[in-house]
């Protein structure tokens, strides 16, 4: 651990590509459903909640589900992830979006058809997922070689008591 702290400084959950990639999913998703779902709809509901709790990986699967059953319902194609479309939109997702005009929607979704905006939703909760796996996975990395909050107020606790007073 680079500080000496028990409980070690942080940036802000804000600040993370993870939180800001679950924001705009929900922000999509709201967008989505108020164009193409009913709004008495349970699934309305339901699609929107799941996205809500975007940063619970369970909920971004729950969401995946919707939106893939959504374009299957339909018999609309659901890109795979190597199709020209999925790579744009992952193209978009790694750009740094300065050049975005409209920054509540910059993938377009108000204007797209119901197939284009399920499945640049689909692309954005993969983004989501694979960016909240690989943090977990650092976390598990971090707590396997530097110990949890126990293990480190153990060795504090110890430092103190082996200082002369």
């Amino acid at each position: 651990m680079s500080e000496n702290r028990l409980i070690p400084a942080h940036g802000g959950y804000r600040k993370l590509r993870s939180f800001q990639t679950a924001q705009t999913v929900y922000d999509l998703t709201v967008l989505f459903c108020n164009r193409f779902i009913d709004k008495r709809s349970r699934t309305h509901d339901q699609m929107v909640q799941a996205a809500r709790s975007g940063v619970a990986r369970a909920s971004l699967e729950e969401l995946l589900l919707d939106y893939e059953d959504f374009l299957r319902q339909r018999g609309l194609k659901i890109w795979s992830k190597d199709s020209p479309e999925a790579l744009s939109v992952r193209a978009k997702f790694k750009s740094d979006r300065s050049d975005v005009s409209d920054k509540a929607d910059p993938y377009g979704v108000a204007a797209a058809t119901d197939q284009t905006a399920a499945n640049t939703l689909i692309c954005l909760i993969n983004q989501a997922s694979y960016l909240l796996r690989k943090q977990l996975e650092n976390l598990e990395k971090t707590f396997l070689t530097e110990g949890g909050f126990t293990e480190r107020l153990y060795r504090q606790r110890k430092t103190n008591r082996d200082q002369p007073a």
